[in-house]
């Protein structure tokens, strides 16, 4: 495993591509990092922080024992045994006192380690846990409700091969978020038959390289989106044979989008009229569109509003189920649960696929209630520094009666809990990401371990056995006939499993413990972790027979005898186009085009937006911008970054003469959430009233000299959890009312 003389693949975990990557090891060191030309989707392409990973790797923030918390505050390490022990009766006597749907889970993997989080599920089950969240409730679960109205699922477009690519607040250049992302790009911006629409206040890298750039005023999106799909209605270029074959609902549509007044929303937005309506008439003209929308519109005002108006610009053109359009697309895993939209215990807010808004957390805990959140689980995942309003999210998690973290550094959340278990790292382990978006080929990946686990860790998959052990809800004697038929193979193995199962619905409810318990120790040698992924080949085998046969693959034994063989990962699907058709829910396979509460919000957009800054806070503050030096909270240790150290506030050229700032200086940016002082960039940009700082800083951190740091500002030190989207709870990260000030350096 340590030959360094050989490439090993694996993939990089820092966004939601996961790259594949190979990786030569000098010891324990991930010496030297390319691209795997072997992986199916990203085709040796990475950028350049894929290259920086042996600093998540190797990091001085590893931990390598559990921790329990003294009664002063201080950590002391014990053994996994007196840990798994102790935490299993800690949730079980408050499952059995005030019963298990009081008990929270936060997390279940990163940008690359969604495998152990599957395992979780059976612990959560036995304890009766009910509500949940993780990251994807801070940014899409806004999308997925309009999603799951039109058609039912989540939708991606082909950039490959679409003649006009429109990004809504999405910086691809930096953010990437689909296969090849710069290559794709720099083939549009050379390509004189193709276009690139971006709309987005700041100019991005992407903006840099497109056709039209839509400038829109911070927060006015919704604005320059509904102008746009107006003219597409008003000036009757819409694809009238598509509407009136696979869409229901339009004429609500038509109606709303026809009262838009054009040059009076394109004021409001800042956008000149002629090039909006120049680029509504690119997009109408074009043989194929794909649309991409991101963070800067999912973490801003009307966010959900944005997702649907940007999805008509695809819709009424007639854009879907052909080459270089938007499509459906299989899944391995769900990254979302089902069902309609329920409310949190307390606070009353909406759980949308199955996701508890990062915002109300706090108030889940803290809200004097009987029903209130009393425990919390959390897996790879760091709430008390990612999720809005840090003060108030700590003093919640400080007041948990039991709160236990899993993870494999000591993070910011990790030092506010009664147990912390160290997770092996994501190059020690099975590991795998349900970032399966692409179509028509969709792929898969199975990472196999490159180490061993660090000494003193597990992988999540053991621990959360461990935890589902020590709870005794399963018979070992009933796991003992689907040993036995293990070992026979995987035919034996099926049969014996539906038996199992259809006899004891109790199995059910763990069946990635049964998996892991199981199958698990068959496989090939530190792949127990895999288990998992059998039952997820049977449903993707069942779910998409025709597509998967077509990538190879007979049946669900054969998908997953192939996954594990192939540790630069592999195509599971392989559509035709006329199957997105079949991808819609809806029983008529007609995309719905009416959600009347959001017509609503279109209409209302002609009394103008409400300016949500003030006298006392002028400044519209992006909190969390991606740069290429930002990786979330992956790597701690700062010594990765070559530039922007301190992670700069960029503020325009004209702010900066206002307030006698220039490159370099100090500033202070106030919030009504808080207050933090931070270099200053003075860049061309922004746009005058609009600052940003980037994501990823502000994370504790001990150098080789013992002293601790933690450069640049944590941004969400400075944002409220109340300012978030009224149908998702979404958080307004992007646009938080800010005050800058310029700070006078002390002279001698």
């Amino acid at each position: 495993m340590t030959d360094t003389a050989e490439w090993h693949p694996s993939a990089c975990i820092l966004c939601e591509c996961n790259c594949g990557i190979v990786v030569q090891l000098d010891g324990r060191t991930l010496s030297k990092i390319r691209g795997d030309r072997s992986h199916p989707a990203s085709q040796g392409y990475t950028c350049n922080k894929a290259l920086r990973l042996d600093h998540y790797q190797n990091n001085r923030t590893r931990l390598t024992t559990p921790m329990r918390r003294r009664p002063d505050g201080s950590y002391e390490e014990i053994d996994w045994d007196t840990a798994i022990s102790e935490i299993a009766e800690g949730f079980a006597r408050i499952r059995d006192t005030v019963g298990g749907d009081k008990i929270f889970y936060y997390g279940g993997g990163g940008q690359g380690n969604h495998l152990g989080g599957a395992y979780s599920g059976a612990f959560l089950k036995a304890l009766g846990a009910r509500y949940r969240s993780n990251a994807l409730a801070q940014e899409k679960t806004g999308e997925f409700w309009v999603d799951s109205q039109l058609y039912g699922g989540h939708t991606r477009g082909e950039f490959e091969h679409a003649e006009v690519s429109v990004f809504v607040g999405k910086n691809p250049w930096m953010s990437q978020s689909f296969p090849r992302a710069r290559t794709v790009l720099q083939d549009i911006a050379k390509d004189p038959d193709r276009a690139m629409i971006v709309i987005d206040p700041v100019i991005t890298d992407t903006a840099k390289l497109a056709d039209f750039h839509l400038r829109v005023r911070p927060g006015t999106d919704a604005w320059c989106l509904a102008a746009l799909a107006a003219v597409l209605v008003q000036e009757n270029l819409c694809d009238e044979t598509f509407l009136a074959e696979h869409v229901t609902g339009t004429e609500p549509v038509r109606e709303a989008l026809g009262a838009v007044d054009v040059d009076d929303f394109a004021a409001r937005c800042g956008v000149d009229a002629d090039l909006l309506r120049a680029a509504a008439r690119r997009i109408a003209a074009a043989s194929s569109v794909s649309v991409f929308e991101d963070l800067g519109i999912q973490q801003a005002p009307n966010s959900t509003l944005c997702s649907y108006l940007n999805k008509m610009l695809w819709i009424l053109t007639g854009n879907f189920g052909k080459r270089g359009g938007q499509h459906l697309h299989s899944t391995f895993a769900p990254l979302f649960g089902t069902g309609g939209v329920g409310r949190t215990p307390v606070t009353g807010a909406p759980i949308i696929a199955g996701l508890v808004p990062s915002n109300v957390v706090a108030q889940e805990i803290l809200t004097d209630h009987p029903d209130r959140f009393r425990a919390m689980i959390v897996e790879s995942s760091n709430p008390a520094h990612s999720v809005a309003d840090s003060a108030a999210v700590r003093d919640a998690l400080s007041a948990l009666e039991l709160l236990v973290v899993v993870d494999v550094a000591m993070t910011e959340t990790a030092r506010l809990a009664h147990y912390v278990l160290p997770a092996a790292s994501q190059f020690e382990k099975a590991e795998a990401t349900f970032f399966n978006l692409e179509f028509p080929h969709n792929t898969f990946h199975l990472r196999h371990p490159l180490l061993q686990p660090a000494p003193g860790t597990l992988p999540e998959p053991e621990i959360w056995a461990r935890l589902v052990r020590a709870l005794g809800v399963v018979d070992d004697a009933e796991l003992q006939p689907l040993r036995r038929a293990a070992t026979e193979g995987l035919d034996a193995y099926t049969q014996a499993f539906f038996t199992a199962v259809g006899a004891n619905p109790a199995l059910g409810r763990v069946l990635p413990y049964v998996l892991y318990e199981t199958l698990g120790p068959t496989l090939p040698d530190g792949l127990a972790g895999a288990a998992a992924l059998w039952g997820l080949a049977q449903k993707a085998a069942l779910t998409y027979p025709e597509a998967v046969r077509r990538a190879g693959h007979a049946d669900g034994n054969a998908l997953f005898t192939a996954i594990l063989a192939s540790p630069s990962g592999l195509t599971f699907t392989k559509h035709q186009y006329a199957d997105d058709w079949d991808l819609i829910s809806h029983a008529d396979r007609r995309i719905a085009l009416t959600i009347p509460e959001l017509l609503e919000d279109l209409r209302a957009l002609a009394s103008g937006p409400s300016p949500l800054t003030s006298a006392e806070f002028p400044i519209v503050l992006s909190a969390g911008e991606r740069r290429a030096f930002t990786a979330n909270d992956i790597f701690r240790d700062p010594g990765w970054r070559k530039r922007d150290a301190d992670g700069a506030l960029r503020i325009s050229v004209q702010d900066a003469e206002a307030l006698g700032l220039a490159d370099g200086d100090r500033a202070r940016i106030t919030t009504s959430a808080g207050s933090a002082e931070a270099s200053v960039e003075v860049s061309a940009a922004m746009l005058p009233g609009h600052a940003a700082l980037p994501n990823g800083f502000g994370l504790d951190f001990v150098a080789a000299d013992g002293s601790a740091v933690a450069p640049g500002v944590a941004p969400n030190a400075l944002t409220s959890a109340d300012w978030r989207d009224a149908y998702a709870g979404t958080p307004w990260h992007k646009h938080v009312p800010a005050r800058i000030d310029a700070v006078v350096p002390v002279r001698a």
